[in-house]
């Protein structure tokens, strides 16, 4: 069986050739990705060193280099900004782009948790989540809390980022560039925060909206499955309107995560937590990942 490598992470600065080194030497790598995203591909705790990320734990049948724009708490509708987003543009279809052999994307939860946070006093279309009186005395399941119109609002606006994201990289030399994007994996709801005062980021939307204990994982699992449903259904459409389009879905919801025990004040299963993996649980997201990258980077 062919040895597996461990991508080499680069900034963009060092991408750049900004310093003394000069330009990074691209040509010794096989192949080249840039990526874009949240905490899944920078850092989901304090100190960093407490758990990795996705892009740390790919091991690849190719000697690959990966110019890494990601940031914690970063949000898909803010990844292209022109104001915030510069260089990651730059290298993706500016005066410095490159062309890539893959564009890596972890983007769209954090949306989901800034939707969850919208209070009750919010209109339905305007929330995630539905009050105690309109879900009535005895829900049946997740999707009982869930505001109907809200979440159309939600999908209206994940589709109109998402494409303005595929816009972005066709605008260049990079347009018939595979993109990847993943549909994170299911979390339980816990009072687990990333340290100096981050988080919990889904629990306390559930508290407010008086959602009982028993069922808080389960809907917790009705808006991640949810969401792996939308990247699907944007990435499908797109491809529909588009057959070079090229875009493929890392399945992080099946990769085999260990959930966290919904009372833990510390890491729990493959949660280091309440949203992000540990080292094995990132190991086993990364697997997701290598199962499309692998035939993508040949």
């Amino acid at each position: 069986m062919p040895e597996r490598e461990r991508a080499q992470l680069i900034d963009p600065l060092t991408a750049n050739g900004d310093g003394d080194l000069g330009p990074f030497p691209f040509d010794l790598y096989e192949r080249t990705m840039l990526a874009q995203g949240d905490s899944w591909f920078s850092i989901g705790a304090l100190p960093p060193t407490r758990t990795t990320r996705v892009l740390a734990e790919l091991r690849l049948l190719r000697s690959t280099v990966i110019v890494n724009c990601a940031r914690p708490g970063a949000l898909l509708h803010r990844m292209t900004d022109t104001t915030t987003e510069q260089s990651f543009l730059r290298l993706l279809c500016g005066a410095q782009a490159l062309k890539w052999d893959a564009i890596l994307l972890s983007g769209g939860g954090n949306d989901l948790i800034d939707a969850c946070s919208a209070g009750p006093d919010h209109p339905p279309q305007q929330r995630i989540l539905r009050t105690p009186a309109e879900r009535g005395p005895h829900p049946a399941s997740g999707a009982d809390y869930v505001s109907e119109a809200g979440w159309q609002t939600f999908r209206a606006h994940i589709r109109l980022v998402f494409d303005r994201f595929v816009d972005a990289r066709d605008s260049g030399i990079n347009r018939t560039t595979p993109i990847v994007w993943h549909n994170y994996a299911r979390v339980t709801p816990t009072r687990v925060g990333a340290g100096a005062g981050f988080g919990p980021w889904l629990l306390p939307s559930l508290e407010r909206f008086q959602v009982p204990n028993a069922d808080r994982s389960k809907v917790s699992d009705e808006l991640i499955s949810r969401l792996g449903a939308l990247v699907r259904e944007l990435a499908a459409a797109r491809v529909a309107r588009d057959p070079q389009c090229r875009i493929h879905i890392a399945d992080s919801q099946s990769a085999g995560l260990l959930p966290a025990d919904a009372d833990t004040t510390g890491p729990s299963g493959d949660w280091i937590n309440e949203i992000h993996p540990t080292r094995e649980g990132y190991r086993k997201a990364a697997s997701a990942w290598e199962k499309v990258l692998d035939p993508i980077l040949g």
